[in-house]
């Protein structure tokens, strides 16, 4: 029990204090796949427009997107027997050659200065048949957005499982300046493209937390010396301090509605109960009174649970108690150590911070059995977070001494590795579905 205080005290206090290396961008590799990758086409888009050229590709970046998930393989433009724009022009023969089992086209059609519709239709070839079709508005500075939607709508028609390209994610990074440091809160699309830094300081900055309608982020700065907890909203950059009591401040998560964080608060001794925060009235709550360590809250989707860490049986493991306040029970029972729990958005699985075997992996409990499964490979992975689709999960890990980001399916299959090429990210969490 003493070896994982030590680790959360260390973790809240200390975990961005390594030397560390600011990441301009995010670069993601598939480095392992079991799936058997569907074959599909992606037609370059046409234009129709004053320029040359479209002010974006946008098949390119909606085959890109098809790609990293690992599930589909687009065709090479030099390997298409033909490069229609509509549906009109498609001759379903010539991509069943190919074996192509879904063939998307679509134009780029300028109406305005800066107005653009983006159109684009889904086929099956060996069923010829439309799958589905689609056309939006956009502008040159959303058109990218546009094409992460349209990459959504046909993974979901080809899955059945929502895509998540139009999402982001949020982590943290740091850069080297001398003595000192420089601790940057960013959010970038799930791709790494859009990178936007919300907040830096000389001061670490941790813990990162989005709300449900993904316009504010809650995170623990250390500005001043001491440990507080601030909500900024993304657009405007204001932001209110909620939390700066005595000793440790950390850990916030939003409560469903977005009304109420569930937070971590410790006095000058250090022992650590979880408090819920009204964030209109500032109001806080104590919902665990436990001389154990009780840390990293997480609401359920429903909003009736908080699930959290505690070494209340002698070692961390992860229990639940009524967000309204009540009796803790235990939820995890296998293995030694399970940490930093994180609902699914559909409630089924808990993605968890394991010891497997000497190594701190993650982990997901199946909520209807309760059967853990490991599905990281690292010796130091820590920070798991659910897709707002509960089918893919993105954590930190390390590689060659560095802090990078990987992301891993729900049922072990798909990996990819999101790395800046120069230095440490971590703390990642991903956002919800975004709200058009």
């Amino acid at each position: 029990m003493t070896e994982y205080r030590n680790r959360i005290l260390a973790v809240v206090v200390l975990v961005l204090l390594a030397p560390a290396a600011f990441a301009q961008v995010l670069d993601i590799e598939i480095y392992d796949g079991q799936v058997v990758r569907t074959p599909i086409a992606v037609v370059p888009f046409g234009w129709e427009g004053e320029s040359a050229n479209a002010p974006l590709d946008v098949a390119a970046i909606v085959s890109a997107d098809l790609y990293r998930s690992g599930r589909f393989d687009p065709k090479e433009e030099r390997d298409m027997l033909q490069k229609p724009t509509t549906g009109a022009e498609v001759d379903f023969d010539d991509w069943t050659i190919l074996k192509v089992e879904a063939v998307v086209v679509g134009k780029v059609i300028q109406t305005g200065a800066n107005a653009y519709t983006v159109q684009f239709q889904l086929f099956d070839p060996y069923g010829q048949k439309q799958l589905v079709g689609y056309r939006m508005p956009a502008s040159r500075g959303t058109m990218r957005r546009v094409a992460h939607r349209l990459a959504d709508m046909i993974y979901k028609e080809l899955t059945g499982v929502e895509g998540v390209f139009a999402t982001r994610v949020a982590y943290v990074s740091a850069e080297d300046r001398g003595p000192d440091k420089m601790y940057r809160l960013v959010i970038a699309d799930y791709d790494g493209e859009n990178e936007s830094v919300i907040m830096e300081s000389t001061d670490p900055i941790m813990s990162p937390a989005w709300s449900p309608d993904s316009r504010r982020l809650a995170y623990v700065s250390f500005e001043g010396n001491r440990s507080s907890i601030f909500v900024q909203q993304l657009r405007t950059g204001n932001r209110i301090r909620v939390s700066s009591e005595p000793g440790i401040n950390g850990a916030p998560s939003f409560s469903p509605d977005g009304r109420q964080l569930v937070v971590t608060l410790g006095g000058i001794d250090g022992n650590l109960d979880l408090y819920t925060i009204d964030l209109t009235s500032r109001q806080k709550r104590r919902l665990t009174t436990h001389r154990a360590i009780d840390t990293e809250g997480s609401w359920s989707p429903d909003g009736r649970y908080i699930y959290f860490t505690s070494d209340r049986a002698g070692g961390p493991q992860i229990y639940r108690i009524p967000a309204t306040g009540g009796t803790p029970e235990r939820v995890t029972f296998e293995g030694s150590y399970n940490a930093r729990p994180r609902l699914s958005p559909d409630g089924k699985k808990l993605a968890v911070l394991t010891n497997d075997r000497g190594n701190f992996r993650i982990g997901v409990v199946d909520l209807r059995n309760n059967a853990l499964v490991v599905l990281s490979t690292g010796r130091q992975d820590e920070s798991p977070s659910f897709a707002p689709n509960s089918d893919i999960l993105i954590y930190a890990t390390r590689q060659s001494g560095d802090g990078v980001l990987e992301t891993v399916s729900a049922d072990g299959l798909i990996r990819q590795r999101m790395a800046s090429g120069s230095g440490d990210v971590r703390e990642p969490v991903w956002s919800p579905f975004p709200r058009f």
